[in-house]
């Protein structure tokens, strides 16, 4: 893992449970996308776990009290397309924050990212930011999302995926040191074609089947 305390990898005995099955050549989709669901869910609780609260009243059938609610404009920002696997699971916990999607692939040739969409111009702003992309590779695509969003004029973003590489890991960093990674599982390295190795193949068409 790298030395780094801004990277978050899920701890609890429950986690490899689900990327075993995550992982398996032979999980089909919708097992496949069973698994993506239950680690989003256990990824957004942990990402969520610094959101501001304020005080609200709140009437029971029997009395008055009050809780503390979330206060932030939250955006999710999945990166199309393997990104909207994760989008459900985000707002099963957070179903007020905007669902903010960035069109980014990697060239197969150059393993660089290729922005084709982004309308963040057109939103009201937000006071975090959530990347959500089931893999951080290269880091290309989540260096090309923190650009934008920065460029768009949000301060706090975090980014939250599966399976992430140390090169990415080092990546993001090299160039948003602040920005939380929160991950399922950090793997060994990335091989000659820029996959994650052990890995779990292309999120995108596993999630798709296609």
């Amino acid at each position: 893992m790298p030395d780094n305390d801004n990277v978050f990898v899920l701890d609890h005995p429950l986690v490899g449970t689900y990327l075993d099955q995550l992982r398996d050549k032979d999980s089909n989709s919708e097992n496949f996308r069973c698994q993506v669901r239950r680690l989003g869910h256990m990824l957004a609780l942990q990402i969520t776990n610094d959101l501001n609260t304020k005080e609200k009243i709140c009437h029971t059938p029997l009395t008055q009290t009050s809780e503390q609610v979330v206060c932030e404009k939250v955006g999710v920002v999945p990166i199309l397309r393997a990104g909207i696997g994760l989008v459900d699971p985000f707002l099963d916990f957070l179903p007020e924050a905007r669902a903010l999607y960035l069109g980014i692939y990697r060239d197969e040739k150059t393993h660089q990212p290729v922005s084709y969409y982004n309308k963040l111009e057109e939103t009201q702003k937000v006071a975090v930011a959530y990347i959500i992309d089931p893999m951080l590779a290269t880091g290309g695509s989540a260096l090309a999302a923190a650009e934008a969003l920065t460029e768009w004029g949000i301060d706090k973003i975090k980014f939250a995926g599966l399976i992430g590489a140390p090169e990415g890991v080092a990546a993001l960093h090299a160039q948003y040191p602040d920005i939380e990674i929160h991950l399922a599982a950090l793997d060994e390295n990335l091989n000659e074609n820029a996959y994650i190795v052990p890995g779990l193949g292309d999120a995108g068409d596993r999630i798709f089947n296609t």
